[in-house]
């Protein structure tokens, strides 16, 4: 016999209240760059999920009244889902531009082929995108970046509160158009170093011409080379307000997936 004060009804609601925010909590937490990597194991990401769902549970509205085995639930399941993905999503994308703003500067400087595995997420990058990583990384959690992450993440029960209703068909569409604002910043990032280099190579291919007798593959590249680095060490004392600017674009584009102004 089952006590009047454990009816189905009320293990159902127990269960909702706690399984649908950890499903948010732990999708966000599996996509993120600081947390959701290789390097972290997945029973430190779970841990973490289920203790940030225990601390913030009795502060959430209450969830709908939905069977636990029914089509709704599974839709509400979905929904979370989708919504920890996305803002993961929105966080890695940050972290990416820097990377494909360093392999862009490495493929036209001619370091395209010194490359090295990547341990966060097992691929192969080049080295200055690698330094790029490690760089941003180290500023962001020096800065609490990670804490205001989550912050803003935790706001999202507030204002996308669980239910049928998640993201939305508007939502999906900011985050598809998200790529295209990722390599439009990575352009942006390395188009100086870009340019200077490509003026070099502009240059030699000018002297060829002048002088054909000259072995431009053995003069050129370690000049070029040379120079991309100048480049790099000269850029890299702006690399601080860029990082500031498009970490404040990422934290509101965050909130202006939960429906904030």
């Amino acid at each position: 016999m089952i006590p009047a004060d454990l009816s189905a009804e009320v293990i159902s609601q127990w269960v909702g209240q706690h399984l649908w925010p950890l499903f948010r909590i732990a999708s966000f937490f599996m996509v993120i760059p600081f947390i959701g990597t290789q390097l972290v194991p997945a029973r430190i990401r779970l841990g973490l999920a289920l203790l940030t769902t225990i601390l913030i549970v009795p502060m959430l509205p209450p969830v709908p009244q939905v069977e636990a085995l029914s089509g709704d639930a599974v839709i509400i399941t979905l929904q979370q889902i989708l919504i920890g993905v996305g803002m993961g999503f929105a966080l890695t994308a940050l972290f990416q531009l820097f990377v494909v703003a360093g392999q862009m500067i490495a493929m036209q400087m001619g370091l395209g082929f010194a490359s090295m595995n990547d341990p966060a997420h097992g691929v192969n990058v080049t080295i200055l995108s690698q330094i790029y990583s490690i760089t941003i990384t180290l500023l962001y959690l020096s800065m609490n970046g990670h804490l205001v992450a989550i912050e803003v993440f935790l706001e999202s029960f507030r204002t996308i509160p669980i239910g049928m209703e998640g993201l939305g068909q508007e939502g999906v569409w900011q985050l598809a158009h998200r790529i295209s604002w990722m390599f439009v910043s990575a352009v942006l990032l390395a188009l100086p170093a870009v340019t200077a280099v490509f003026i070099v190579n502009i240059s030699f291919g000018v002297m060829t011409r002048a002088a054909p007798q000259m072995n431009i593959f053995a003069l050129g590249f370690p000049i070029g080379l040379i120079f991309g680095l100048f480049s790099i060490w000269v850029l890299h004392a702006n690399f601080l307000p860029h990082f500031e600017q498009y970490t404040r674009e990422t934290f509101q584009f965050m909130r202006q997936l939960q429906g904030q102004p």
